[in-house]
């Protein structure tokens, strides 16, 4: 795994992932960051179910003011802390060892950008993030959530006050863009 832009460009993390954790590819990470451009700069980002760090990573690599890492494994958490450690990395950002749904009652501030990317077998989270982001002010007003998921489930096009507005689909991989 490597950063593939911003002042950590080209510098490569820890990449070996503990079982049962599936990071996200450098392409397809390219690709949403690509999608988000100067959005990026200055936002709150929440890296939800986050394995290595390797979103969340991306977005302080490029400029995000606070970065928001939730994982319930403790060797992944340990993971994005060794991840920060050796790029330098102080502040501006959080890690919470714990459940997404139950991490979504401790936030104070909404999120200008969510990444979520629960494993692809758990489909009731998926509906349990699509239900909490859809019915909580949990995003800013023009605030966006993406999903990461298995091509071969379908996300519903709407979520309460969420609404569908872009799919990425790249190798086994897809991507599901909500807004309000």
């Amino acid at each position: 795994m490597r950063i593939i832009s911003g002042k950590f460009k080209s510098r490569r993390l820890k990449a070996t992932p503990p079982a049962g954790i599936r990071p996200t590819s450098d392409k397809l990470k390219e690709s949403v960051f690509n999608i988000l451009g100067a959005s990026i700069e200055g936002a709150t980002f929440l890296d939800g179910c986050a394995g290595m760090g390797g979103i969340g990573i991306e977005a302080i690599s490029r400029g995000a003011a606070l970065v928001y890492f939730v994982d319930q494994s403790r060797k992944a958490c340990h993971i994005i802390r060794e991840n920060l450690k050796s790029l330098g990395v102080e502040r501006g950002f959080k890690i919470l060892e714990m459940d997404l749904i139950k991490a979504l009652d401790v936030f104070d501030t909404p999120f200008d950008i969510a990444f979520l990317d629960p494993p692809y077998e758990r489909e009731d989270l998926y509906e349990a993030f699509l239900n909490r982001f859809g019915s909580d002010p949990l995003l800013a007003p023009d605030g966006l959530l993406i999903i990461e998921h298995s091509k071969r489930k379908k996300l519903p096009s709407a979520a309460g006050h969420l609404r569908q507005t872009r799919s990425l689909v790249q190798g086994d991989a897809a991507l599901a863009f909500y807004r309000a």
